[in-house]
């Protein structure tokens, strides 16, 4: 029985080649990603900004106008409307009670479920999540912490594994993910929510990204030491062939689960998956061509050839001692 291939043996692609349209659309990409993020801003979930969050089921899909008209007549403040995957649910946040009891979150609760109720017959609370502003702010700051520990702590085991060079790389191509994860939230900032649920998503995408650079860096750490005379872009391009059928299979078993899970893993996972699935695409791109080629750039050099110099330092010590 032949084994699938999805890569052929013989595969020669110079990637080294497209590296400026790389570094040029890696750059137009990523200061297009911060110009969203500042100009559109996120769509936060309850977890970072409090208050509470109810999810509300209807028996079709209802006007958002006019169900923002009953939800601010009956006067529990300014509510904010999103109309999730599933075309009859809405999720209708509102600021937090005065009190952080749970009598004050189930009785607001009961208020809009009722008030809603009497203009949409059939209609029912199916789940709501409260959070007051500290542990927002908690939240927030944690999850902050989380990412630049996890880009830091990368970057540091990369330059005490390999050199510099790799550390640098690695630092550029995971912040280049987190920025492109940003900036599709905030493209699509009506239709998902970012909460704690992304920051786990953007924390998985760049494991997945450090996990498939490392392979391609220490084979191109390999190649550097078996091949010392060839030129550093043939080593990049030979050593991210050798890898890319291992990059292309991990990639598609990834893929397959994710897409399974966007479609029968309702609208609570929607955002984690569409940002792995992004993440996927991102990281593979970034980790063969922008930290890969990146390498030529900072200057990184095949290892000298230690017993040829040896060698002729003996030969130049013996003619010396010749008569």
């Amino acid at each position: 029985m032949r084994l699938l291939k999805l890569v052929p043996d013989n595969t020669n692609i110079g990637f080294v080649r497209l590296r400026f349209w790389a570094f040029g659309l890696t750059a137009f990409l990523t200061v297009l990603a911060i110009g969203l993020v500042f100009a559109r801003g996120l769509n936060m979930g309850v977890d970072f900004v409090g208050g509470v969050m109810i999810e509300e089921k209807f028996t079709s899909p209802p006007p958002l106008d006019k169900l923002r008209t009953v939800v601010d007549a009956l006067g529990v403040g300014d509510a904010s409307l999103q109309q999730l995957g599933d075309a009859n649910s809405v999720s209708i946040r509102l600021p937090a009670p005065q009190s952080t009891d749970d009598a004050a979150t189930n009785k607001l609760v009961k208020q809009v479920e009722v008030g809603i109720a009497k203009q949409f017959p059939g209609a029912v609370s199916t789940h709501y999540d409260t959070v007051s502003g500290k542990v927002s702010g908690e939240l927030v700051r944690n999850g902050i912490l989380a990412v630049v520990l996890a880009v830091l702590g990368i970057g540091l085991f990369a330059i005490f594994r390999f050199e510099w060079q790799f550390g640098v790389s690695t630092v550029v191509a995971i912040m280049h993910d987190v920025l492109m994860t940003l900036g599709f939230f905030a493209l699509f900032r009506e239709y998902l929510e970012f909460d704690l649920n992304i920051v786990a998503a953007v924390l998985t995408i760049i494991g997945y990204s450090i996990n498939d650079k490392i392979v391609i860096d220490d084979r191109i750490r390999e190649n550097m030491r078996r091949y010392r005379k060839m030129d550093m872009r043939e080593i990049i391009d030979l050593s991210v062939n050798e890898t890319l059928p291992r990059t292309v299979m991990t990639s598609l078993t990834i893929l397959l689960a994710l897409v399974a899970l966007i479609l029968f893993g309702g609208h609570v996972l929607r955002g984690f998956t569409a940002a792995m699935i992004l993440g996927i695409f991102v990281g593979t791109y970034s980790s063969i061509y922008v930290s890969s080629s990146l390498l030529i750039t900072l200057g990184l050099r095949p290892e000298p050839e230690v017993e040829e110099k040896s060698k002729s330092r003996a030969e130049r010590v013996r003619a010396k001692d010749l008569p």
